[in-house]
């Protein structure tokens, strides 16, 4: 019996099915329909059962199952291609699609919804907590400012914003400073 924690598009599921043989189980969470719905293509027909769950859900996931044990976990932390692709999750900086970046689009609020209605003190909260952010503070006030006149709504217009937010260093820095802002919340 194994778990594949992130199931993306299934690739690693399917090579994990085809080890444990018919006679073995493999477990694919993943929190986003979307993935579940693409992997249910890839691993068709295999000893495979999916689940939309977050993997830090495993131990609830394995009692609704009935599964007391398990020989191993993969998780493949991060983004998938697919997430990244798909404009209107607005996962990319680089591209035009709404501000949401959630792994399940039925959970929680998307972000342009959060950043057109924190208050500085949060979304500086926010910005440092989980993109590590030292200019947070100017960004969460660059945002309020800018929500101001007309909504922020695209993942290119927040990018934007932190760009013109953020100080260039001398020489530039070679990674946009756009990443560690605009990154989903939590983990797949």
């Amino acid at each position: 019996m194994l778990v594949d924690g992130t199931l993306g598009g299934g690739g690693h599921t399917r090579a994990l099915a085809a080890g444990v043989g018919p006679s073995g189980l493999v477990i694919g969470i993943d929190r986003d329909p979307a993935a579940i719905e693409t992997a249910a293509q890839t691993v068709r027909g295999l000893p495979v059962r999916l689940v939309q769950a977050n993997f830090c859900d495993l131990p609830e996931v394995l009692e609704q199952l009935e599964i007391n044990t398990v020989d191993g976990v993969v998780l493949d932390l991060g983004l998938s291609s697919d997430q990244l692709a798909d404009r209107s999750r607005g996962f990319s900086f680089s591209a035009e699609g709404p501000l949401d970046l959630r792994f399940d689009p039925m959970s929680g609020e998307p972000a342009r919804r959060l950043i057109n209605r924190l208050s500085v003190e949060h979304l500086t909260q926010l910005i440092s907590a989980f993109g590590e952010e030292r200019y947070s503070r100017r960004i969460a006030q660059a945002i309020v400012r800018q929500r101001r006149e007309r909504p922020i709504e695209t993942s290119a217009e927040l990018a934007e914003l932190i760009r013109r937010s953020v100080p260039r260093t001398p020489g530039g820095e070679r990674i946009d400073p756009a990443t560690r802002t605009s990154r989903p919340c939590g983990s797949r």
